[in-house]
């Protein structure tokens, strides 16, 4: 892993546009930068201090590529802590290969995916989950995603495992010293506080884990289901929750013959409704593999919306039942909306007596909506979000995302609950020992503390390229 050389990336999105910026660091960086740099006041950009932004031309053998404006930032007080130089030219494709061509001649290298955060992480301007949550921040498009990535960024997860693990570090070093005593049988470490700390940790531990379950929601999206049989507004109602003509509207029956997907923010939460094909019995090939497919969808979906065409009530009561309980009997643990869709064309007393049937089958919810004309579909999104447990979020509580820390943590909880089994049987101190050091492992892993090459590459891989 070479950190010692000199990296050049451009930091915004690849393409035109208005401005780019191509980030330089490294201990050659400002020197590259400054054999190419000529500037308007003709100041030495070596001898200028850090934090400061000057504007001048980006040259080679006399020939202007860009003006530019170039940010100094010098190591430690950077991004890296190395010095950074940042050029923001314009966004013409053609002038920042120019440039980054240029500075690759003068001596720099190609920087790979997250390598500006690695050397960060590396030079302890971040620990390990902050340089995580960098990549999560660039990746959240919801405000809830956005706030728990910050909250991370900010250090809010890490400092919490810190100060577990510093606490549980000065207990083991007590241990361990009672090991170099053990001919006279002395406890340095007192039993009574140590448990106490051991208790205090597995509740957190137990805390951050459940945590995931709605954080991994709130970072990867909520799949919902829209299901029912061919015809009874499913697109319809799909295109209204988008407010945009996502997927064809027919009256001719089967016309969804695959999943349709696509993603909206509900109160900063993130939905992915799945428009399937309607469930029938059906001799079409095509549309046979489309309803297999509508299956596979409700067993990866988290809540089911089934939806039934109240205009047909009058002639198929009793198909109405057997189609939810055929669902609802095959995921009987998923959370289970019944949309009457099409209210726009019955009257109240239908309506009043459709849900009176609905009643008669247990643990459903159910909402009445026309999808077609709008009225109802806020009360949908109000219902689903109920779904989700905001207030761990609403309370600006840790909320574990990283399913790599969820191992960790997980790994943690169980060599704890092995030392407070120890305690109880009264082993002695080398085997206690032995789970709070696997304990610490693990903590560590979460922070940085204990790395390795391939578990970086593993985290840094997936970054974009320039962060």
């Amino acid at each position: 892993m070479i950190t010692n050389d000199t990296i050049v990336a451009l930091a915004t999105p690849s393409g035109a546009g208005a401005i780019a910026i191509i980030r330089v660091s490294g201990k050659e960086a400002i020197s590259f930068v400054s054999d190419c740099f000529r500037s308007v006041s003709n100041k030495t950009l070596s001898k200028q201090k850090t934090h400061t932004v000057h504007l001048g031309f980006i040259e080679e053998d006399d020939k202007s590529i860009d003006k530019v404006l170039v940010s100094l930032f010098k190591g430690p007080n950077s991004y890296t802590g190395e010095d950074v130089v940042e050029i923001s030219c314009h966004g013409s494709p053609y002038i920042q290969q120019q440039i980054v061509q240029l500075l690759v001649r003068k001596g720099c290298r190609t920087a790979g995916p997250g390598e500006f955060t690695l050397r960060a992480f590396l030079n302890g301007k971040l620990d390990l989950s902050q340089a995580e949550a960098v990549a999560d921040l660039i990746a959240s498009d919801n405000e809830a995603s956005h706030q728990i990535a910050m909250q991370q960024m900010r250090g809010g997860f890490s400092s919490e495992i810190k100060r577990l693990r510093e606490e549980l570090l000065n207990f083991a070093s007590l241990i361990e010293l009672e090991l170099d005593f053990a001919e006279e049988d002395v406890e340095f470490a007192n039993r009574d506080q140590f448990k106490a700390l051991l208790s205090e940790i597995e509740e957190v531990l137990k805390k951050l884990i459940d945590s995931f379950a709605i954080g991994n929601v709130i970072k990867n999206g909520i799949p919902i289901a829209i299901v029912g049989e061919p015809n009874v507004g499913k697109s319809t109602l799909l295109n209204a929750l988008l407010n945009e003509e996502r997927a064809i509207v027919s009256e001719i029956a089967g016309t969804t013959r695959d999943t349709i997907e696509d993603e909206i923010s509900i109160g900063g939460i993130g939905f992915r409704f799945i428009d399937t094909a309607g469930i029938r019995d059906t001799s079409d090939i095509v549309e046979s593999i489309g309803i297999k497919k509508t299956f596979e969808k409700i067993e990866q979906s988290q809540v089911i919306v089934f939806l039934l065409d109240a205009e047909k009530f009058g002639a198929s009561e009793h198909n109405f039942q057997q189609e939810i309980q055929k669902v609802k009997k095959n995921h009987p643990s998923k959370p289970f909306i019944l949309v009457v869709n099409k209210t726009d064309k019955i009257d109240k007393a239908v309506e009043k007596r459709l849900a009176g049937i609905i009643k008669e089958i247990d643990g459903i919810e159910t909402l009445f909506l026309s999808a077609k004309t709008g009225e109802g579909v806020e009360g949908l999104k109000s219902t689903l979000l109920n779904f989700v447990n905001t207030g761990a979020l609403r309370n600006n509580e840790t909320i574990v995302t990283n399913s790599r820390h969820y191992d960790a943590l997980l790994k943690a909880l169980e060599e704890i609950q092995k030392v407070q089994q120890a305690m109880a049987d009264g082993l002695s101190g080398d085997l206690i020992a032995i789970d709070v050091r696997q304990a610490l492992y693990h903590f560590g892993e979460i922070t940085g503390e204990i790395t390795s090459d391939d578990l970086l590459g593993n985290i840094f891989a997936n970054f974009c390229i320039g962060k």
